[in-house]
């Protein structure tokens, strides 16, 4: 397991190659050239120029997150040839670079979804949330300017102004594709990708959708332990993976979480692991990593990854936003420094009872 941190470029982020670098036990990051728009190349030269930045601190890049699918591709439009061309070659440019992992999504419209940037806490902090009633009250169109005024002057990843603007015509894309037909597209792009995965050993780790249901009525595939074993199997290759996010798919109190990372032995590339606290089914919020101040066992959840000899990167996911720090919802240097030290903490003591009960 290597410790990492998402990193959004310093043209973008409030956090600083040099601050990740003093966080003990993180030595890579997990970052994207953010400002790309989905369907472009990604040229290797700024490939190699992200790359030599992050190496000059002391840190290496972990992998991708994300190189952003086309709605062309997801939709099965036509034009979705020329899209998946580009993508192919994103992906050799990186393989060049030596970058070995991509995470990616492919969920219709929105990359995630969230009601609040700024619910405050009983602590003082305050985190990203979600109802499922404001969902229901709300178009569309309005749900980023409903949430725009907690963003911090940020630009969210997945809810860029040029994207919002285009909603309603997103909708219309999907009008016609349910959940079997947004698998069929799944597959068709993956089926084109492997063979360049495979020639430069590029895992490619599908993260889960956020929430684990319907938003809106757009169809959601990647909910759930049985619709990602399908995956995996519809494609059989080491390199079709999972992005394994805990907080993704424990949005769905369904999901046995250190049971399905069993279940996915081998082919999880990369995890995120967050805490969520409930209110109601369907009423959620970030949570510290701490296992008591939320909903999930972390312990479990790192156990399962250790037992099923996991050894890609991990990242502290969404953290509060504490001690006045301002920076982009979710994405703050404190609580996910402090959320990296406790999932360490948590790896240390895993291997070494495993270790101690071997001898």
């Amino acid at each position: 397991m290597e410790m990492t941190l998402r990193w959004y470029g310093s043209a973008f982020d409030t956090v600083t190659l040099g601050q990740i670098r003093q966080i003990p036990g993180v030595t890579g990051v997990i970052t994207t050239l953010y400002g790309a728009k989905a369907g472009e190349v990604w040229e290797r030269e700024k490939i190699r120029r992200l790359a030599g930045e992050v190496e000059a601190s002391g840190l290496h890049i972990a992998g991708i997150e994300s190189v952003n699918v086309h709605e062309a591709i997801k939709a099965g439009l036509p034009e979705r040839e020329t899209y998946i061309a580009n993508y192919i070659e994103t992906l050799e440019n990186l393989g060049k670079e030596g970058i070995h992992l991509v995470c990616y999504n492919f969920m219709p419209v929105f990359d995630w979804t969230r009601t609040e940037l700024a619910r405050k806490r009983t602590d003082g902090s305050t985190v990203l949330a979600y109802t499922q009633e404001a969902v229901d009250a709300l178009e569309p169109e309005k749900m980023f300017a409903s949430i725009s005024g907690d963003a911090n002057g940020s630009i969210m990843p997945g809810w860029e102004p040029e994207r919002m603007a285009q909603v309603r015509e997103l909708f219309e894309l999907y009008r016609e594709v349910d959940d079997e037909k947004l698998f069929d597209n799944l597959k068709y792009f993956l089926e084109k990708i492997m063979p360049v995965c495979d020639r430069y050993d590029i895992n490619m780790a599908i993260h889960p959708d956020d929430p684990a249901w319907s938003v809106f009525g757009l169809p959601r595939i990647i909910i759930n332990k049985k619709n990602i074993l399908r995956m995996m199997k519809m494609v059989d290759n080491p390199h079709n993976g999972v992005t394994f996010c805990s907080g993704s798919y424990g949005t769905n109190r369904e999901n046995d979480l250190p049971d399905m990372i069993r279940a996915l032995k081998g082919r999880i590339h990369f995890a995120h692991v967050r805490n969520l606290k409930f209110r109601s089914p369907t009423d959620f919020e970030e949570a510290a990593h701490l296992s008591e101040d939320g909903d999930f066992d972390m312990y479990e959840i790192m156990k399962a990854l250790y037992e099923t000899g996991f050894n890609g990167p991990v990242r502290p996911d969404h953290g509060r936003m504490i001690w006045g720090e301002t920076a982009m919802p979710g994405y703050g240097l404190y609580d996910r420094a402090l959320g990296a030290a406790y999932l360490n903490g948590l790896w240390e003591a895993i291997r070494k009872s495993e270790d101690g009960k071997r001898q």
